[in-house]
């Protein structure tokens, strides 16, 4: 039988970790549809308060960590229209989730 210290233990060494992601914005590029707003499973994208060289506001990132952060899912850079926006993975310790 399992003891309840060492179930803490499997669980510790076995704890799953939040995939996290970067994200690059090419501001120039963003027409500013919102498609990657929208479509954003975590809501970590709003529309930002600067105007490009098109007069469109791109996105920016708003991140809340432990819980509202980018989980690198890609959604965003594969709904863009404009190829405006990407993801790459950021590497995490356990202990910073």
């Amino acid at each position: 039988m399992v003891t309840e210290a060492e179930k803490q233990r499997l669980l510790e060494r076995e704890a799953a970790t939040i995939p996290r992601g970067d994200v690059y914005i090419v501001e120039e590029r963003c027409k500013g549809c919102g498609l990657c707003i929208a479509f954003c499973p975590k809501k970590v994208l709003v529309e930002s308060d600067r105007i490009n060289e098109k007069g469109y506001h791109p996105p920016e990132l708003v991140e809340k960590p432990p819980v509202d952060v980018c989980i690198n899912c890609g959604f965003c850079e594969r709904i863009c229209p404009d190829f405006a926006i990407f993801v790459k993975e950021k590497k995490v310790n356990n202990s910073e989730q």
